[in-house]
C-alpha cells in the first residue's frame, strides 16, 4: 500500500506532464489542517502560474477536468478554493476498503521499502569513568527511537556507542588509583562507577596543581599509547567498570546499542592523516597538521582550523572522526550514517564530513552523512537542568524520580492491584512519561522538564495516549469478543468515523515525514491526534450492541494496534490498566 498522498501526488503529477507538458515538476500535496477543507490539498497552481503564465484558479480547474473519474473511486470531491488551491475529499467507501485491509497488514498500511539501506545511528557516546548524566537523555532515547523507525521500515540497522574511552583522562586515573587505589586495579577491590567518577574528580584536581602528578601521569599515558601491558590491563578495568553502569541506566531505558569506543580508530589514525597529507590537504600551523575548507572562520574572519594532528603528535576528536567515517563507508558499507549529538557540536560535524568528502572517504551521492542535533533539558528556572544543589543532574537519578512519582499516581488510581503489578506499571508509565516528553518536543528547540507535566492525563503526554490504549482494552472486554482479523468489511458512515479512518490510513506519511527529517516529534504528534480522534469517535459512535458494533471494534483494534507501534518506534512501552 503506497500512503494516500503519494497516490495523490502522482496522479496530479500526471495530469501536469500530459495536459501541461512539464515533465521537471511534482505535484504539492499535503494533509489539510481543518476538515472544511477536505482530507488534502494541492497548491500546484500557484507555481504553474509563473511558469505558464496562466491564472491559478483556471490551472487548478483544468487539472480538476483531466481527473480520471471513471476508473476512479478514491476521490468523493474536487473544489477549487482561494487563488487556486484544489481542496481534495476521500470518499468514506474508499477509506473503509483501505482499513479493511490494514486490518490484515502486518505493517498497518505503512509501503514496503523501495530500497534497503544499511543505516548507522551513533548515539548517547558517554565518556569512561564518567557517569550518564540528563545530557546524555536527549542523545541516548533521539537515537534509540530512529533505529527503531528505520528497523520497522525494514533496513539494515547499526547502533554505535561511540564511548569516549581514550586520552589524558585516564592517564590521570590509572596514576591516581596505582597510589590510592591500587586494589581496584588489580581486581582485589569491588567498586563502581560513582566511585570511578570521584576519584576521576580528585585526580583531575591533582593534575592541575602538582607538577610531579602531571609527569606520571603523562608517562601512564604514554604507556598506554604504546601498549604497555599494565596501562592495557588498568584500561580495561577502567571501561568494565563504566560499562556496567552504563548497562544500568541502557536496560531502565530498554536501549540496545553496541560499544565501539575512540580506542577502536587508534590505529587508523596515521592513516587519515597521512591520506590527507598525499592529497594535499594538510598545512602546517604552529607545527600543528591542520584541514583549512573554505567558508570556515573564526570570529576574527581568520581562516578556522580543523587540527587532525597537534604539535605534540597526539590526535583529538576530528582525527578520531574522519577514521570512522572511513570505516563505516569503507568497511562496513554503510548508505546513510546518522550523529545524534547535541547541537553544540554542529560547527564540529560541517567541517568532519566536509573534510571526509574532500578526502574521497564518502560521495555524497552514494552515501547520507547527518548530524542530528539536539536542544538543552531545561530545569524550572529556565535554565540548563541541574540539581538543587548546582550539580549536574545524574540520568539514573532522574528515572528512578520518575518511575517513583508514576508509583504514587498509579497507587491512588489502583488502590486494589498488587504491588508487583504495580511496581511493573509504575515502572511503564515513569520512562514512557520521560521519553514522550523529550520526543514530542521539537528536538532542536530547548524545553522545560516537568515531572507534572509529563505525568499529566491530559494534553499531549504519554499517560493519554496510555490511556487511549487502555480504553480500547475496556471496550473489547465490554463487547466480549476479539476484533476479527479476518471475513471483515468496515463501514466509515459518521463524520468520527471518516476522521478516524483518514488518520488510521496515515501512519505511513508521519513515519515518512520522520524518516526524513529525523524529526521524531512527526510521529508523537500523529498518535496524540490520533487519540483524539479516537476520543471523538468513542463520544459519538457506540461500539457495544450497535448494528456496527463489528465494524467499529475493528476499527478500536486497528487504534490500538498502530499506537502500540507507535509508541514501541518511540521506545515505549504500552500497559492495559491505569
Amino acid at each position: 500500500m503506497n500512503n494516500l498522498s503519494s497516490l495523490i501526488k502522482n496522479k496530479i503529477t500526471k495530469i501536469l506532464k500530459i495536459t501541461f507538458n512539464i515533465h521537471d515538476i511534482c505535484a504539492d500535496v499535503a494533509q489539510t489542517t481543518h476538515s472544511q477543507f477536505g482530507h488534502y490539498q494541492c497548491n500546484s497552481s500557484m507555481k504553474l502560474s509563473h511558469i505558464l503564465g496562466k491564472n491559478a484558479r483556471t490551472i487548478a480547474e483544468q487539472i480538476i477536468q483531466h481527473w480520471d473519474w471513471d476508473n476512479e473511486k478514491m476521490i468523493e470531491k474536487l473544489e477549487v478554493a482561494g487563488p487556486g488551491f484544489i481542496n481534495i475529499t476521500l470518499a468514506s467507501s474508499f477509506l473503509a476498503k483501505e482499513l479493511t485491509q490494514i486490518a490484515e497488514d502486518r505493517r498497518l498500511g505503512v509501503p514496503p521499502l523501495s530500497q534497503k539501506k544499511r543505516i548507522i545511528v551513533e548515539f548517547s557516546s558517554p565518556n569512561i569513568a564518567k557517569e550518564l548524566h540528563v545530557g546524555h537523555l536527549r542523545s541516548t532515547i533521539i537515537g534509540e527511537s530512529l533505529a527503531r523507525l528505520f528497523e520497522f521500515l525494514g533496513h539494515d540497522v547499526i547502533r554505535l556507542n561511540h564511548i569516549g574511552d581514550w586520552g589524558t583522562q585516564f592517564g590521570m586515573l590509572i596514576n591516581y588509583l596505582k597510589k590510592h587505589e591500587p586494589d581496584v586495579l588489580s581486581g582485589a577491590k569491588e567498586t563502581d562507577l560513582p566511585s570511578l567518577m570521584h576519584w576521576y574528580r580528585d585526580a583531575k584536581k591533582l593534575f592541575n596543581v602538582d607538577p610531579d602528578f602531571k609527569k606520571h601521569s603523562q608517562i601512564q599515558v604514554v604507556n598506554l599509547q604504546n601498549g604497555e601491558r599494565e596501562s592495557i590491563n588498568a584500561w580495561k578495568k577502567l571501561c568494565s567498570i563504566s560499562r556496567k553502569g552504563f548497562q544500568e541506566v541502557y536496560d531502565i531505558l530498554d536501549v540496545k546499542i553496541m560499544e565501539r569506543g575512540e580506542s577502536f580508530y587508534n590505529q587508523m589514525l596515521p592513516q587519515v592523516v597521512e591520506d590527507y597529507e598525499k592529497k594535499g590537504m594538510i598545512t602546517l600551523s604552529n607545527g600543528a597538521k591542520c584541514v583549512f575548507l573554505e567558508g570556515f572562520k573564526n570570529k576574527d574572519g581568520t581562516p578556522l582550523p580543523m587540527i587532525l594532528q597537534k604539535s605534540d603528535g597526539g590526535y583529538n576528536y576530528a582525527t578520531t572522526d574522519s577514521a570512522a567515517i572511513l570505516h563505516r563507508v569503507q568497511e562496513e558499507q554503510a548508505n546513510r550514517i546518522i550523529y545524534v549529538v547535541d547541537a553544540g557540536q554542529q560547527l564540529h560535524f560541517q567541517m568532519v564530513f566536509k573534510a571526509a568528502e574532500r578526502a574521497g572517504y564518502y560521495d555524497p551521492r552514494k552515501v547520507q552523512i547527518e548530524h542530528v542535533p539536539f536542544g538543552l533539558v531545561l530545569g524550572p528556572d529556565g535554565k540548563k537542568f541541574k540539581t538543587r544543589s548546582g550539580n549536574t543532574e545524574k540520568l539514573i537519578d532522574l528515572l528512578q524520580e520518575a518511575i517513583h512519582r508514576a508509583y504514587t499516581l498509579l497507587q491512588k488510581r489502583l488502590p486494589h492491584i498488587e504491588k508487583k503489578e504495580l511496581d511493573r506499571l509504575a515502572h511503564i508509565l515513569g520512562i514512557d512519561a520521560i521519553k514522550y516528553a523529550d520526543l514530542s518536543s521539537h528536538r532542536i528547540k530547548d524545553y522545560l522538564f516537568s515531572y507534572d507535566r509529563m505525568l499529566n492525563f491530559e494534553g499531549n503526554t504519554a499517560a493519554y495516549l496510555l490511556y487511549s490504549y487502555v480504553r480500547i482494552q475496556g471496550i473489547k472486554r465490554k463487547c466480549g469478543k476479539e476484533a476479527s482479523s479476518t471475513i471483515l468489511s468496515i463501514e466509515l458512515n459518521h463524520p468520527s468515523e471518516i476522521s478516524l479512518g483518514l488518520k488510521l490510513r496515515q501512519l505511513g506519511e508521519a513515519l515518512s515525514a520522520m524518516d526524513q527529517q529525523l524529526l521524531p516529534n512527526r510521529l508523537s504528534d500523529y498518535l496524540y491526534e490520533l487519540a483524539e480522534k479516537f476520543h471523538a469517535f468513542f463520544r459519538d459512535c457506540r461500539v457495544k450492541g450497535s448494528p456496527q458494533e463489528r465494524s467499529r471494534l475493528a476499527l478500536c483494534e486497528i487504534t490500538a494496534r498502530i499506537i502500540k507501534q507507535g509508541l514501541y518506534i518511540l521506545g515505549m512501552e504500552i500497559m492495559d490498566q491505569m
